[in-house]
C-alpha cells in the first residue's frame, strides 16, 4: 500500500488536506482499505474529476483502480472511519461508517474543499459484523442516480469512480464487489451530533459544531450563538433541498438522521427512487411498512429530523436547558413556512408562473389531486402541460368524461392565470422547460441497465442512460423506454437497503 505514487497520481492535481483527521480522536477510528485482490475501473467521472481540478488526461486506469479501492493509498491521505450515531425508523442507534473508508479532503483550485471517501472498501471498527464490503450492482446505482440529481441541479454528493474487486460479496447470493469513491462538501450529519451529545461528550459536540459552522456556513461563524448559527442554517438548506426533491418527484427512502447531511446535500442512495404515477403515500423501500417515509411525508420527517439536531445541540445553544430549548423552539417554528413558501415557488415554476397570486396553492392542488386519482405519470404530465392543448394528457389514454372534463375546467384556469401575467407566454414556457425534467432516473430503466452491467458485462445501456441524465431538461430525448413510465401490469418496484 506504499509503493511508489503512478504518474497519475503525482501530475493529476490532487491536493490533499485532513482537516477532519485532526480533530478530536473520539470523531473517528483510524483505519486503512483492506486490499482487494483484481481491482479493474469500471466507470469513471470525467466530468467530475475536471471540475475537481484534476487532470484526467494522466490516468492509468490499472493504477486508478488500485487507488479507488484503497490497495494503495493517495499520498497525503489520512484514511479514517467517522463516527455517528442517527434515529433509524425514530429509534436511536449508535453508529459509523461500517462500510466507508474517508480518505481525505481534496482541495479544488478554487479553494473548495471535498471529502473523498470510498464505499465498500471492508471492515471498520463500526462495522457490526459487516464485511464492510459492497456489490457492484448497488454501487452503479448510486452512481448513476447520484448523477442524475446532479443533472437535475439538486444538491448530491457525486461519484468519482466504480471500480470492480474481482472478489465476491455475500448477500442472498455471491454477487461481485465493487468500490464506490464519493465526493461530497463534506459528510458531517446530524447524526454526527447526536452521538456526542448522547455519549456528553460536549467538548467534542463544540468542537463538531464550529468545525462545521467554518466548513458550510462561513457566514455565520461570527454569529454570538454557534448552535444556533447551525441550526437555522442546516434548516434553511433542508427545507431548499427537500423542496427540491418534491419538485421532481425523488423519494429518499431512508431519511434516518444519520442521512441527514449538515451541507444540505442528499446523502445515502440506497432504498431511494422517482414517482412513476403520483400518489403522495407512495413508498418503495421494502423495510418502510407503515410509510414513515413516503413522498409526500419528507417534510414532516425533515422537520422532525431537525428537531433532533436541536436536542442534540441544546448544550451548545445555552448551559440553561430551558433557555436552549426556547431558542432553538423558535427557529424550528419557522419550517412549516419557510418549506410552504420553497415548495409553492417550486410549483409555480413548474406551471409556469411568476410572482404569486392568492388562488396559486389552489390551483396547483387541484392538479395534483386530479394526478392521483387518474394515476397520472408525474414526470411527462408536468412536461407536456401547453397552454394551447386543452385535452388531458396523451400518456393517459381515454379519460371517462367526468375526468376529462375536470381537467379541462382545471386547464381553463390556469391559462387564465397565465394571461394576468406581466411576462410573456414565451418566458412562462422557457421557464416550466427548466423546472419540468423531460428524463429521469426512471426506476425500471436503472434495472435493466444495471442488470446488463452485472449479468451481462455490458456496460453501454448503462453509459447511454448517463448520458441522457446529464442533460435532463433537453428537449432532444426521445420517447423510449427510458424516458417512458413502465408498462401497464408492471409489478410495483421495490428497493431494499442492500442496494
Amino acid at each position: 500500500m506504499h509503493a511508489e505514487p503512478s504518474p497519475w497520481i503525482s501530475r493529476a492535481g490532487w491536493n490533499w488536506d485532513n482537516t477532519y483527521a485532526r480533530l478530536p480522536d473520539a470523531l473517528f477510528a483510524r483505519i486503512a482499505p483492506t486490499p482487494v485482490s483484481q481491482p479493474q475501473l469500471v466507470v469513471f467521472n470525467r466530468t467530475l474529476a475536471e471540475s475537481l481540478g484534476l487532470d484526467a488526461d494522466v490516468l492509468n486506469q490499472e493504477e486508478a483502480a488500485g487507488y479507488f479501492t484503497g490497495n494503495q493509498l493517495f499520498p497525503g491521505s489520512e484514511p479514517i472511519a467517522q463516527a455517528y450515531a442517527g434515529h433509524q425508523f425514530g429509534n436511536f442507534t449508535r453508529l459509523g461508517d461500517g462500510r466507508a473508508v474517508l480518505l481525505g479532503e481534496h482541495v479544488d483550485p478554487s479553494g473548495r474543499r471535498w471529502d473523498i471517501q470510498l464505499k465498500g472498501p471492508g471492515p471498520t471498527p463500526y462495522s457490526r459484523r459487516g464485511d464492510g464490503r459492497a456489490a457492484l450492482g448497488p454501487m452503479l446505482r448510486e452512481y448513476v442516480i447520484s448523477e442524475a440529481m446532479h443533472g437535475l441541479g439538486i444538491p448530491t454528493t457525486r461519484s468519482l469512480a466504480v471500480v470492480a474487486t474481482g472478489e465476491p460479496v455475500f448477500r442472498e447470493a455471491p454477487l461481485p464487489g465493487a468500490v464506490l469513491t464519493r465526493v461530497a462538501a463534506s459528510h458531517l450529519r446530524v447524526g454526527t451530533l447526536e452521538l456526542f451529545a448522547a455519549l456528553r461528550d460536549f467538548e467534542s459536540l463544540r468542537t463538531l459544531c464550529r468545525y462545521a459552522l467554518e466548513r458550510h456556513y462561513p457566514d455565520r461563524v461570527s454569529q454570538p450563538n454557534p448552535g444556533l448559527a447551525l441550526l437555522e442554517g442546516v434548516l434553511e438548506r433542508q427545507v431548499s433541498l427537500v423542496a427540491e426533491w418534491m419538485r421532481v418527484g425523488f423519494v429518499h427512502g431512508v431519511l434516518n438522521t444519520d442521512n441527514v447531511a449538515l451541507s444540505g446535500e442528499t446523502l445515502d442512495y440506497g432504498p431511494c427512487a422517482f414517482l412513476d404515477s403520483y400518489h403522495p403515500l407512495t413508498v418503495f423501500s421494502s423495510i418502510d411498512h407503515q410509510g414513515r417515509y413516503a413522498f409526500g411525508r419528507q417534510p414532516g420527517i425533515t422537520s422532525w429530523n431537525l428537531a433532533r439536531m436541536a436536542e442534540a445541540l441544546l448544550p451548545v445553544i445555552d448551559p440553561d436547558e430551558p433557555t436552549a430549548i426556547r431558542l432553538a423552539q423558535e427557529i424550528l417554528a419557522t419550517f412549516p413556512d419557510r418549506f410552504h413558501a420553497a415548495w409553492l415557488a417550486a410549483y409555480r415554476g413548474k406551471l409556469g408562473l411568476f410572482g404569486g397570486e392568492e388562488g396559486d396553492l389552489e390551483l396547483i392542488e387541484e392538479l395534483l389531486a386530479w394526478m392521483e386519482e387518474t394515476k397520472a405519470d408525474f414526470t411527462l404530465t408536468f412536461r407536456n402541460l401547453r397552454p394551447e392543448i386543452e385535452t388531458a394528457p396523451t400518456h393517459l389514454g381515454t379519460l371517462d368524461p367526468e375526468r376529462a372534463a375536470t381537467w379541462e375546467k382545471w386547464q381553463a384556469r390556469w391559462v387564465q392565470r397565465l394571461r394576468r401575467q406581466d411576462a410573456p407566454l414565451e418566458q412562462a414556457l422557457e421557464r416550466m422547460r427548466t423546472r419540468n425534467p423531460a428524463i429521469i432516473s426512471r426506476n425500471h430503466a436503472v434495472e435493466a441497465a444495471l442488470e446488463a452491467a452485472t449479468e451481462e458485462r455490458d456496460l453501454t445501456p448503462f453509459q447511454t442512460l448517463l448520458n441522457r441524465l446529464q442533460d435532463p431538461y433537453s428537449d432532444a430525448h426521445p420517447m423510449d423506454s427510458v424516458s417512458l413510465p413502465p408498462a401497464p401490469g408492471t409489478p410495483r418496484y421495490r428497493t431494499f437497503c442492500g442496494t
